[in-house]
């Protein structure tokens, strides 16, 4: 076991969320209360999620259930992290439209079993990876465009189609969020080892199952962040998701 579940863990998880939001505070990031709620709910959120998972698993509906509220949960923080308007639910296209391609296509192949057990990790993986890719190209796009509101106004003026102007200047600042995963794809393994590795091989997998299995999650992932920040750039392009 990698970790023992006992009062010494709950200590230090308590300094480690105390240490983040201090050093957040102290350099004025304006982050802290955030950091604290964050990691409060994430406790509260796991210890339920533990109970549930155990029951979950072994029927279909409940499996279903589950999934939608994964879902609606990863639509509402993404969209409400992008903008506070009554566009944030426009969110529910990008994630939908990165995860269920692919999690259709393992499906149908057959390298992923209808099973709890493995179908809701790796969905909660890839809904994760097109939530981070929502936020960031969402926020990213739509920055740019209040910075450079005078570029857009120009092209429009030049005779670009609205959808046209904002996508010249927005593009290339949402392409950024797909940086992460790029990067953690070019070093895994030589910078660090990721979650799947690492408990492929505490559950009794061997180094090449390991392997083979973190590569799938990676390029899935790429896949996934890829359609989702394409997508998010449409609909900001478009004007669907805006800010006021």
């Amino acid at each position: 076991m990698l970790l023992p579940v006992n009062i010494t863990l709950g200590v230090v998880l308590a300094v480690l969320l105390a240490a983040a939001a201090g050093v957040a505070a102290l350099a004025s990031l304006g982050r802290s209360r955030e950091i604290l709620l964050a990691g409060l709910r994430a406790a509260v959120q796991l210890a339920a999620v533990s109970l549930l998972i155990g029951w979950v698993v072994h029927a279909l509906p409940p499996l279903l259930a589950f999934m939608a509220l994964m879902y609606a949960v990863a639509v509402r923080t993404a969209g409400r992290r992008v903008t506070r308007n009554g566009t944030w639910w426009w969110a529910a296209l990008p994630i939908a439209a990165g995860v269920v391609p692919v999690v259709a296509l393992l499906l149908l192949t057959g390298l992923l079993p209808v099973r709890g057990i493995a179908l809701i990790p790796v969905t909660g993986i890839l809904i994760g990876g097109a939530l981070t890719a929502t936020v960031l190209g969402g926020r990213r796009a739509l920055d740019e465009l209040t910075t450079r509101r005078g570029e857009v106004e120009a092209g429009m003026a030049l005779g670009l189609l609205d959808r046209d102007a904002r996508m010249e200047i927005a593009r290339p600042a949402a392409a950024d969020a797909l940086l992460p995963g790029l990067d953690q794809t070019r070093t895994v393994g030589l910078v660090t080892l990721p979650g799947a590795f690492v408990g492929m091989l505490l559950g009794g997998a061997s180094p090449v199952q390991a392997g083979a299995v973190q590569l799938f999650v990676l390029v899935a992932l790429m896949a996934v962040q890829a359609v989702a920040v394409t997508t998010v750039l449409e609909l900001v392009a478009r004007g669907r998701l805006h800010r006021e």
